[in-house]
């Protein structure tokens, strides 16, 4: 089973870059987690250039979308939102419809009080557009500053929680699998 994971920071020490490192530590097989390298190499969206010469870094994010059975979006918050790289990188996919029926979980990590929360409604409501399945269990991670260190989650009941939201989106992924008759 393969989870695709987006991370919606550029910055070199986001905790939300910990949230994916931190999860590709407890993920075990048969399931991998992968980490699409790095949004900010996307071009701005622009519908005449995907429809006229669509990038190299478009279509391997396309495809790499379409060959996974979930993916795992971790977003800050920025301006009640998700960042623009995310949104820049979500705009590529509308038009590929690789999302579609695509098991996602999602998670945001904040130096807040919220842990992101409006970054996580703004993009499941994105999402859930996109014809994505935006599974209904999530993970906040408010006051961050206190939960990491050196470039993990160190808080054992956020570990805890994130464990469980792999498996969750584990489990909605399989069942994907199964309702489109692709497991034996």
């Amino acid at each position: 089973m393969k989870i695709l994971g987006l991370c919606g920071s550029l910055r070199s020490g986001s905790f939300n870059a910990s949230v994916l490192r931190t999860a590709v530590s407890l993920t075990i097989a048969p399931r991998e987690l992968v980490v699409w390298p790095d949004l900010g190499r996307l071009p701005f969206f622009n519908a005449d250039v995907e429809q006229t010469e669509m990038p190299g870094i478009v279509a391997e994010l396309r495809s790499a979308v379409g060959a996974c059975d979930g993916m795992l979006i971790v977003s800050p918050e920025y301006a009640h939102g998700t960042s623009g790289v995310l949104k820049n990188a979500l705009e590529w996919m509308v038009g590929g419809g690789e999302i579609a029926a695509k098991p996602v979980a999602l998670v945001s990590a904040s130096t807040a009080i919220t842990g992101g929360d409006n970054a996580r409604a703004w993009l499941s409501q994105t999402l859930t557009v996109m014809g994505a399945q935006v599974i209904p269990q999530d993970l906040r991670i408010p006051q961050a500053t206190r939960k990491f260190a050196d470039g993990r989650v160190t808080d054992e009941p956020t570990v805890a929680a994130l464990r469980d939201l792999l498996d969750d989106l584990a489990d909605a992924a399989a069942k994907a699998r199964e309702n489109n008759g692709t497991l034996a």
